[in-house]
């Protein structure tokens, strides 16, 4: 494999998302207690080493702020690394994402989430997640979104809430 694809390249950005959220059985919430990422790498036997993966937040994508996603243009930015994946919640990953377009990096970026938390058995952010980490290392450069098997350049894409998916949509003339 070409040294542009090594994983030594790669940077997992963590901001939350149903991905990372736990069920409390007390207060019957989901909520984040901590990232669940480290434990999906090692079960996924994703060697990327721990000082490769940095948690920015554990929010739910509806609370995410413009100074939080300002953070995560200037991690993406600061990261040395040329290839990013960054977990994050499916509500507002669009918008995210076209905040990191606008900063034109010049990085390959994938944005990664689930619509079920890992911690479920039948959650979907394993199956994301090793998408993403293919993905990346596969694309040029831009921003894109891995969801439900399928790889979405961030401005041809939508959250479909009626159905539980992302969907194509036609990419908006300049």
């Amino acid at each position: 494999m070409p040294a542009s694809n090594s994983i030594e390249q790669i940077r997992l950005l963590i901001t939350g998302g149903t991905i990372d959220k736990s069920y409390c059985p007390v207060d019957g919430q989901l909520s984040f207690s901590r990232t669940h990422v480290l434990a999906m790498l090692k079960q996924a036997r994703v060697s990327l080493p721990e000082e490769q993966v940095q948690t920015l937040l554990l929010k739910d994508s509806l609370d995410l702020t413009d100074a939080d996603r300002e953070a995560i243009c200037q991690a993406a930015t600061a990261a040395t690394e040329t290839k990013l994946i960054i977990t994050h919640g499916t509500d507002t990953m669009v918008q995210t994402a076209q905040g990191l377009a606008a900063k034109q990096l010049g990085k390959t970026i994938v944005l990664v989430g689930a619509m079920v938390p890992y911690t479920f058995s039948n959650s979907d952010g394993l199956f994301n997640l090793g998408l993403a980490f293919g993905a990346v290392q596969l694309l040029p450069p831009g921003v894109y979104i891995a969801m439900n098997g399928r790889m979405f350049s961030w401005n041809a894409v939508r959250k479909n809430t009626a159905a539980g998916v992302f969907e194509s949509i036609p990419v908006p003339k300049p």
